[in-house]
């Protein structure tokens, strides 16, 4: 019977979702106006190489947060939300505490590898030395201005007004900097510095606004109980460390073709895979803002409503993904070349042939954006993390068959890893709700 578990109040459900998802879309809509532009400056002001030379130190850092963040605000959400929704903010801050502790090792361990990658490896990406030193100054303030527990507290209180406020931050910034240095000069070095300043000051402005909500969760008296945390949450490591897995390698499956291309076809190919792939990408984020949206309430659902009323919310939000990612490919098709154009001009109207699979990528991910939520709030965190696994070895294998083809080749990989992903996504929910189902309907 779709009924909610007794005693419990009731969340909006597809309707808590569409609402966050609005105020979500709100600021990515806003952000994405403001990206546009700043790519078109970017791009055209740098030209073909030097973009291509910016391309490759951003996505190494995008790898690089990855590799040194363990996606604190899954662990604040998934574990926090009972306290929260009982307002128990004695063990909600002490679990918030030891999230923050641990994205402060990963930067610092992040720290020493990006100093090792660029002072030990910055000639095997192609890169100019004299960018050697921004890029690894640059990649620091990523390290230490990414940080996702603030980010989950937000997330767990439904507070994603606040959220989009905050990031509303980085894209009106980075537009301002980009017609500030188009009139003082452009170099790769000055559009480093904008993108790090105004990451930094996104991260610091969680972390206030974080402060602002549960003061009495963040107070020093929570600080510090990191063994009884983890007494009272057991399941913290193993779920730590499935997440950090799966992120990674999806860091590696986004980051990864660009720094291959780079690396096998040279600079200005990363060049023109990068804006691609950013328009492919930006398309796609919807998939990451519904991930966003949908797993606290997911989290929260699963703990307060039947096992039907959750299978429903399930089905209801699927549906609309997938839809979502037919509209994603149509505009690829369609749209693809004169955004390109009009974004970078003539000199990547060729990256109109790699947009497409891109795009078939990202409506493949968008149309599995459920999956991963579902899977995590009901304790199967590991089945994400293998599909993934093999989703990353049929991408790797892709790149090294089809890179001869040059650019599209990579990005028919990437389409090709992605499909395989959602197949298996989808057939792993389907036999992990079909057992929920069973399990509650015996009881």
């Amino acid at each position: 019977m779709e009924t909610d578990r007794p005693g419990e109040p009731r969340r909006g459900g597809l309707l808590n979702i569409l609402k966050n998802v609005a105020w979500l879309m709100g600021g990515k809509g806003f952000g994405a106006v403001c990206s546009i532009a700043y790519l078109a400056i970017l791009s055209r002001s740098l030209g073909l190489k030097n973009f291509g030379h910016f391309s490759l130190i951003f996505a190494t850092g995008l790898a690089l947060v990855a590799l040194a963040s363990f996606q604190t605000w899954q662990t604040v959400v998934k574990f926090g939300a009972d306290p929260a929704h009982r307002k128990d903010w004695r063990n909600f801050g002490r679990l918030v505490w030891l999230c923050g502790a641990i994205d402060v090792s990963g930067a610092i361990v992040g720290t020493i590898v990006a100093y090792v990658v660029y002072y030990g490896f910055g000639g095997a990406l192609d890169l100019n030395p004299e960018f050697i030193d921004m890029a690894f100054w640059f990649n620091v303030a990523l390290l230490w201005s990414r940080m996702t527990t603030p980010n989950g507290i937000v997330r767990v209180l439904d507070r994603f007004d606040l959220g989009t406020y905050v990031e509303a931050v980085v894209p009106a910034g980075r537009l301002i900097a980009s017609l500030v240095i188009i009139l003082w000069g452009p170099t790769v070095g000055r559009f480093l510095f904008a993108w790090a300043f105004f990451d930094l000051l996104t991260g610091a402005l969680y972390w206030l606004v974080a402060w602002r909500l549960v003061p009495k969760a963040l107070s020093r008296e929570n600080f510090g109980h990191f063994r009884e945390t983890l007494t009272s949450n057991p399941e913290v490591p193993k779920f730590f460390g499935i997440t950090y897995a799966s992120s990674t390698l999806d860091a590696i499956y986004k980051q990864g073709p660009v720094l291959a291309v780079g690396y096998l076809l040279g600079t200005s190919a990363a060049g023109l895979y990068r804006l691609a792939d950013q328009l492919g990408q930006g398309i796609g984020k919807l998939s990451g803002m519904l991930t966003r949206a949908i797993f606290p309430e997911f989290a929260v659902a699963r703990t307060t409503q039947s096992i039907d009323l959750f299978r429903k919310l399930v089905r209801q939000v699927t549906v609309i993904a997938a839809l979502a990612g037919a509209v994603v490919t149509l505009v690829a098709v369609f749209l693809g070349e004169p955004l390109l154009t009009l974004i970078g001009g003539d000199a990547y109207t060729r990256g109109a042939v790699i947009l497409i699979p891109l795009a078939v990528a990202a409506s493949f991910e968008l149309a599995s954006v459920t999956y991963e939520p579902m899977l995590y709030s009901t304790g199967h965190a590991q089945y994400p993390l293998a599909i993934r696994l093999i989703a990353v070895s049929v991408l790797g294998i892709g790149i090294l068959a089809l890179s001869p083809m040059g650019p599209i080749g990579v990005g028919i990989a990437v389409a090709c890893g992605m499909a395989v992903l959602w197949m298996l996504m989808s057939a792993t929910v389907w036999r992990v709700m079909r057992g929920l189902v069973r399990a509650e309907r015996a009881q």
